[in-house]
């Protein structure tokens, strides 16, 4: 028997005890107490069992807002894609000037190399500032998504982005900055940043990066969990059924 067992063995039948007894509450919080101070290994459980149940609680919930926001999430047409034919979807939330975006970006443009199966949908979610809230705009711009990736690439690169850093780069990749400035300032690229805020609102993402595989959820910079549901997704989708032949 282990600890676990045991140790639920014992408080049932000290509960057992104090209902035969009719014990009033002090007596019976006092014996829950002197045991629980005799065995403090009970206490690490409760806690280990309580994170694992709301952990299982918000993937829970995360699974479904993902579903109900599926469409907005993957094919929104107003988003980044790179690899739009991939069968399996990886959406990305981030900001240019996130020390976290940051230290994946370049984590994510090599999954993007190593699997033209996967579709990747970035989604522009700034949160540092107004130079973040530029550099959301301007790649959102047509002129900015011809360069998409070339322009995620380069200023995830700068350990600290400004204003300068955006014009420099926009020129390297071939791009005016005036006129991809004067792009920036559609009334609709500011309504598509409000959405995605809105969206994220919805399933609760706090910070950047986040990414959504599937229905599962990962927040931060978490290359092993993202590699994994990558890996997860594409064994689910190995096994779909092939669809009729006409």
């Amino acid at each position: 028997m282990n600890l676990a067992i045991k140790s639920a063995a014992a408080i049932s039948a000290a509960l057992v005890l104090a209902g035969c007894q009719k014990a009033d509450d002090e007596a019976f919080g006092q014996r829950v107490r002197a045991y629980l101070l005799a065995h403090p290994e009970v206490l690490q459980e409760v806690s280990v069992a309580l994170q694992q149940k709301q952990q299982a609680e918000m993937a829970k919930a995360a699974a479904s807002a993902i579903e109900t926001h599926r469409a907005q999430l993957e094919r929104d047409p107003r988003d980044l894609v790179i690899n739009p034919e991939g069968k399996v979807t990886v959406v990305e939330f981030f900001d240019y000037r996130c020390g976290y975006c940051k230290l994946i970006a370049p984590e994510v443009v090599k999954l993007i190399e190593e699997n033209p199966d996967v579709r990747f949908v970035f989604k522009e979610m700034p949160i540092f500032g107004e130079v973040s809230d530029t550099a959301a705009k301007m790649a959102l711009t047509p002129q900015g998504k011809t360069k998409g990736l070339e322009l995620y690439q380069a200023w995830m690169a700068e350990k600290a982005l400004d204003e300068a850093g955006l014009d420099r780069h926009l020129a390297k990749a071939g791009l005016n900055p005036a006129e991809v400035r004067k792009a920036a300032a559609d009334p609709a690229i500011e309504r598509q940043i409000l959405d995605i805020r809105a969206l994220a609102q919805a399933l609760k993402i706090e910070g950047t990066p986040a990414f959504v595989i599937g229905n599962t959820l990962i927040p931060g910079a978490d290359l092993p969990a993202l590699k994994a549901a990558i890996t997860a997704a594409k064994a689910t989708d190995l096994k779909k059924p092939s669809a009729p032949k006409a």
